[in-house]
């Protein structure tokens, strides 16, 4: 079945920026033949939606640029390595990635997909040069699957929202649901530890047996970097200045106290842009000089560009799916299908679906949030639990989403089809502790 699989990605899984323009005109025939929108419609609501996301993409490039430089500067480099080489064979090694990318994905989602694939690289790496054969693409899958628990730990979107004083659903939930009641719940850490375990131990039994069938990281495999010139050496005052350790750990210092400073009166609240600047501090710090960190962020800029057409195409596929009304009628219909134990797992499932064309958790509560609320305030069942079905939805279905993908296959330098291929068993086996874990938590 494995080989079956990764054959049938290979032969037609098209490559992120053909998939986007692919799905572009999915949604629009979808709209039209879904809802009252005209083709005109629909191209509009697309061309509005374009530039929606144009503030994400800024702090996704920077986390992906920052993350880069921060990973070959001082001793990180080293530690990586280090860390690589716990793994004493090539299953421990797969199950190691899953593991990882798992866990800093609860600390906050973009380390998945960016510490993750610099994970499974070093992984592949560190197993070479010890003479262990491990198959690089499935390092790249078992890397990617860690990030389906993301929407489980600190940085959950959904879970966030609704604890959140004054947001748009308080009235209508009639106050808020704290945290302790989604992510850090008994039921949610069982659930954690389950998925997180079936996919390591499915990582380790999918390595090739046959040492034919195993593809080494290899030169075939570009790194995420452009040869930079090394800059020139300048004297006097301007090579006095931009030379000098000085002015890099001056400004590192003051994002430290900002971010100190935040963190004091927010407590442990993570958003992406504390990160981008948690990751700049951290890579100013490291850093010999302005013209070291400047040449770094020169070497990680081809990281960057993938990024810089593709999110927009996905950008304006939810403008499209939102402002035609098609995600909100589609929610509406998944919350009438649902019984008070069953409604959670309904929702799991219509988070999925609606995560393939709206890659957003925010996003995706903002559209389905009312719908399932409202249903689950008619059939009693607990809301927290319709907040992690949504939640649950979202990351499952993101670990076989080419728009998701993009930072990892940029980190390890793996084709689209490698990955995903091997991502989509983890996503069928990820099923099982997701979907039948809510069913228990609501007590069916």
């Amino acid at each position: 079945m494995t080989s079956a699989i990764i054959r049938f990605f290979e032969r037609f899984m098209p490559e992120p920026f053909a998939f986007a323009v692919l799905m572009t005109f999915v949604g629009l025939a979808l709209v039209v033949a879904a809802t009252p929108a005209t083709p005109l419609d629909a191209v509009l609501a697309w061309g509005n939606g374009l530039a929606g996301l144009l503030p994400f993409i800024t702090q996704v490039c920077l986390t992906v640029l920052f993350a880069f430089s921060l990973a070959h500067l001082g001793p990180v480099p080293r530690l990586l390595q280090r860390i690589a080489d716990i793994p004493r064979s090539a299953r421990g090694a797969c199950a190691f990635a899953v593991l990882f990318a798992g866990s800093v994905s609860l600390v906050a989602w973009p380390l998945g997909t960016i510490l993750g694939g610099l994970m499974a690289r070093e992984l592949a790496q560190s197993c070479k040069r010890r003479g262990i054969r491990v198959h690089y693409p499935l390092l790249g899958g078992a890397a990617f699957s860690g990030f389906v628990v993301w929407h489980m730990g600190y940085s959950a979107s959904a879970p966030l929202f609704v604890a959140t004083p004054g947001n748009a659903m308080e009235s209508m939930i009639g106050g808020l649901i704290p945290f302790t009641e989604t992510v850090l719940t008994r039921w949610n850490l069982t659930i954690l530890a389950a998925t997180l375990g079936s996919l390591a131990l499915t990582a380790a039994l999918l390595h090739p047996r046959q040492q034919a069938d195993i593809q080494e990281i290899d030169r075939e495999f570009v790194a995420p970097e452009s040869d930079v010139a090394p800059p020139r050496v300048r004297g006097g005052f301007a090579g006095a200045v931009e030379n000098g350790r000085w002015l890099t750990l001056g400004l590192g210092a003051l994002l430290i106290v900002y971010v100190g400073h935040w963190f004091s009166i927010r407590g442990f609240q993570l958003d992406l842009n504390i990160v981008n600047w948690t990751f700049l501090a951290a890579g100013l710090l490291l850093a010999r000089s302005a013209v070291d960190y400047g040449t770094v962020l020169l070497r990680g800029g081809r990281a960057v560009v993938p990024f810089l057409i593709q999110y927009p195409m996905y950008a304006g596929i939810m403008g499209l799916m939102l402002d035609t009304g098609f995600v909100a009628q589609l929610a509406a219909w998944f919350a009438t299908v649902g019984t008070a134990q069953t409604l959670p797992f309904i929702a799991f499932l219509s988070g999925g679906f609606i995560n393939l064309f709206i890659p957003s958790g925010g996003a995706q509560w903002a559209v389905q949030g009312p719908a399932f609320v409202e249903a689950a305030q008619q059939l009693g069942t607990d809301l927290p639990l319709i907040v992690m079905g949504v939640a649950y939805g979202d990351q499952w279905t993101n670990i076989i989403h080419p728009f998701v993908v993009i930072p990892l296959l940029i980190m390890t330098g793996l084709p689209l089809a490698k990955v995903l291929s091997y991502s989509f068993l983890f996503f069928l086996v990820a099923t099982l502790p997701l979907g039948l874990g809510l069913l228990w938590a609501a007590g069916l």
